[in-house]
């Protein structure tokens, strides 16, 4: 989840040096969209780690179906970092797509599809391990953890990530305080 912040944080700066409003728009749109996506990820990651003690991906197979909460908010999330809609990440990634049609550059616009699918390519199995894939032959021996989403603990936990989630979603539907405020910053930046 770390290395990835590097791939997102490029965005914004590859939105600001397209030097048109909508590239600085969407650059700094993502901004917002980045943080409510990958503080999601990472409430996860800590939620999968706290209840279950895994952190390696080989170990994720079928985890999905026991913590429902935690990997839908990690789908979502997930689905932000690509740029899918309906979630924050599509609306920053499309103002990119545009400014870089509007700056005439299109070598950004095959920057952005190939970090998308790149994006995918390490998201997407998580996903499908997770919901799809089946749980290690040691998981059906154990007892105790069938329902690691119960107990105080695990809400303390569940809420925020919920929370975060939700936000995530919400910026793709209601993004126009978000908009407007880029697009007033990006006014004055523009030359």
């Amino acid at each position: 989840l770390a290395y990835s912040t590097v791939s997102q944080l490029s965005y914004i700066i590859l939105g600001v040096a397209l030097l048109t409003p909508t590239g600085i728009e969407g650059g700094i749109v993502h901004i917002a969209n980045h943080a409510f996506s990958k503080i999601t990820l990472f409430f996860c990651a800590g939620a999968i780690y706290v209840a279950t003690h895994k952190k390696n991906i080989s170990e994720m197979g079928g985890l999905g179906r026991a913590m429902p909460f935690t990997f839908a908010a990690f789908a979502i999330a997930s689905l932000s970092m690509i740029g899918v809609p309906p979630t924050a990440g599509f609306v920053s990634k499309w103002y990119l797509l545009l400014g870089s049609l509007e700056a005439q550059q299109l070598w950004v616009l095959a920057v952005l599809v190939v970090s998308t699918l790149l994006n995918a390519a390490y998201f997407v199995p998580i996903i499908r391990e997770a919901f799809w894939g089946q749980a290690p032959a040691e998981d059906h021996k154990r007892t105790g953890h069938e329902r690691p989403e119960s107990g105080t603990l695990a809400m303390l936990m569940v809420v925020p990530l919920t929370i975060t989630a939700a936000v995530t979603l919400a910026l793709f539907f209601f993004p126009g305080t978000l908009l407007d405020l880029a697009g007033m910053a990006a006014g004055e930046a523009a030359p």
